[in-house]
């Protein structure tokens, strides 16, 4: 039975999970402003995944009876400078929420809430995945130089993003 300390924990994730929504459209705006739409469309399509984070855990949440209680969303950056500075902010951002869920995990196992580890180890797999991905695009971006071609067919690259419903989302 999932026990209050986790309940709020869990609450407060998903309030972390909205704030990453509301950051990367904050990062779609700016990049597509800048002439960067495939970054833009990247961006997007992140926002569009961390909202199902939030549709996850608002359905676990409601699936224990738990109360699930929403904070006042923080007012993300606007200003993010050359893609490799929004990407080295992407990384920071998704080792933070890495973090998060880690801590949620210890606080699963602390409370030998096996229900709540099995749900939450989807989500210590997704923030390997996206932490990965935020590397890659770094490391890209740092061959590249700072502008030039190599941005021009690197924000290529990210317009062939698109969004797709992970199987969990999706009932699969």
């Amino acid at each position: 039975m999932i026990t209050q300390k986790m309940t709020d924990a869990l609450n407060k994730h998903v309030n972390a999970e909205l704030y990453s929504s509301y950051l990367y459209l904050s990062m779609a705006a700016y990049a597509s402003h800048k002439g960067l739409s495939g970054a833009g469309n990247w961006f997007y399509v992140q926002a569009k995944e961390e909202m199902v984070h939030v549709q996850l855990m608002y359905n676990y949440l409601e699936s224990q009876s738990a109360r699930i209680v929403f904070d006042a969303i923080e007012k993300p950056p606007a200003e993010f400078g050359a893609m490799l500075g929004l990407f080295e902010a992407v990384l920071a951002h998704e080792e933070m929420v890495t973090g998060l869920v880690n801590d949620l995990m210890s606080l699963a196992v602390e409370d030998k809430d096996h229900a709540t580890m099995t749900f939450l180890q989807w989500f210590v797999t997704e923030q390997t995945e996206e932490v990965k991905m935020s590397k890659d695009i770094i490391d890209k971006l740092k061959l590249a130089g700072e502008t030039g071609p190599g941005v021009f067919m690197i924000d290529n690259e990210l317009a062939a993003r698109t969004f797709t419903m992970p199987a969990v989302a999706a009932g699969g």
